[in-house]
């Protein structure tokens, strides 16, 4: 789904690195609403025990037809299994990527936490950068939040 990210430090300074940049956000911006999806169909099953259309919508802020066509799209990239008046299960694809998710949320959310934003800020604020950080930040704040939480 995600291409292999080139590290932008090991480009020159200048258009190439500029380039890779917003390619990055441009690859980070097409799975972000995937990785949304999944991850939210993993937590309703973990909170109610299935997954519905209706329940996405509703949680996601957006039509049934707007997440019923999202749905679809999952399915088609292997990520979910749907049936028409059925639930909707995560393949071994679409957990793997729900768990990844879930994983950078939490590294995120519990970072800006460390650094005094407040809950609500913490949980709207990580909810779109867990997406568009790197891994080499991601590390950073873990390192960083460690550091934060020893003091």
């Amino acid at each position: 789904m995600t291409q292999a990210k080139i590290p932008l430090d090991s480009l020159p300074a200048g258009p190439a690195r500029r380039a890779a940049a917003f390619q990055r956000m441009r690859d980070a911006h097409s799975t972000e609403m995937a990785e949304d999806y999944v991850e939210l169909i993993g937590d309703l099953i973990a909170e109610m025990g299935e997954a519905r259309l209706t329940d996405l919508a509703e949680n996601l802020g957006v039509t049934h037809a707007t997440a019923a066509k999202v749905v679809q799209r999952l399915a088609r990239e292997g990520l979910v299994e749907s049936r028409p008046y059925r639930s909707i299960f995560l393949t071994e694809a679409g957990q793997a990527m729900a768990s990844t998710s879930r994983a950078r949320h939490k590294i995120v959310h519990d970072f800006l936490l460390a650094i005094g934003v407040s809950e609500a800020n913490a949980d709207a604020d990580a909810e779109g950068m867990e997406h568009h950080v790197s891994d080499e930040t991601l590390a950073v704040f873990v390192r960083m939040t460690e550091r934060m939480r020893k003091v």
